[in-house]
């Protein structure tokens, strides 16, 4: 039986690291794909102590010629690739009002998160296509799903990355190329710590959202997300008026209190 192989975006730390370490528990093998070349091969020994196989390839996912290059070396040293996980990304919590003259906000995060996992997909596309079997994970997050203010150049990001994974479902599916979205809440990251009032919010650890993750490689299920998110997902396809009349004062509520336990002495 040939390897089964799988490539990880955003590896280097985080949701992406822990994943890659439970497939290589579960016996995968582990290709590591992000810019930090020394995290990545630190990741790579976790792998291997794990019982599984890993490869670091350091590459910046905006740029056409690494991409490509990185994706030539991945097939020439593993022959296929079963699954993609583009897990790379980044975010920006500012308001629209604050954003008025930062278009340069919207055009980074879409250049990671939407173009950069589309220029890799791609790249990797034919090999799947001429194997006739596939699997591609989207990690995307539960705020695509409620109304969430401050974080507009990251969601539309992530919506158009959902939006790119239901067609290429509706696509190829048929043809042996699945996809999963993953929905992740928030997480404790080196992404998430950026924005400082979150130290006192409760948040899912990376190891149980690379979990997530591995779910989305093992079993291909469409979707994975949370009962909240499915619920906020289906409310805001009925009532998305109402939900957010709703929801959008509590967050701004929590943001608030979350501000005043920050300011809070030890």
């Amino acid at each position: 039986m040939s390897a089964r192989v799988v490539v990880v975006t955003g590896s280097s730390s985080g949701i992406g690291a822990e994943a890659a370490v439970q497939l290589g528990a579960k016996g995968w093998t582990v290709c590591l794909l992000a810019r930090r070349a020394d995290e990545l091969e630190q990741v790579a020994e976790r792998v291997r102590a794990a019982g599984g196989e890993a490869s670091a390839y350091p590459v910046d996912l905006t740029d056409d010629a690494q991409t490509q290059a990185t994706v030539e070396a991945i097939l020439a040293d593993h022959g296929h690739v079963d699954v993609l996980v583009n897990n790379a990304g980044r975010s920006i919590r500012r308001s629209i009002r604050d954003s008025l003259d930062r278009l340069h906000d919207h055009e980074r995060v879409m250049a990671v998160n939407y173009l950069g996992a589309i220029r890799l997909t791609h790249a990797l596309l034919p090999s799947m296509i001429e194997r006739g079997r596939g699997h591609v994970v989207f990690s995307s997050t539960m705020s695509t799903q409620v109304p969430i203010p401050l974080f507009s150049a990251y969601l539309a990001s992530k919506s158009a990355l959902e939006s790119y994974a239901r067609s290429l479902l509706a696509e190829e599916g048929h043809r042996g190329i699945t996809t999963t979205i993953v929905y992740f809440p928030m997480v404790r990251t080196p992404m998430s710590g950026a924005t400082s009032i979150y130290a006192a919010m409760p948040m899912m650890t990376a190891e149980k959202a690379g979990g997530w993750l591995v779910k989305a490689v093992v079993d291909r299920p469409t979707r994975v997300t949370s009962l909240g998110g499915a619920a906020g997902q289906a409310g805001m396809s009925v009532l998305p008026g109402v939900l957010t009349k709703v929801i959008t004062p509590q967050i701004r509520r929590m943001d608030k209190s979350l501000a005043r336990k920050k300011s809070r002495p030890e």
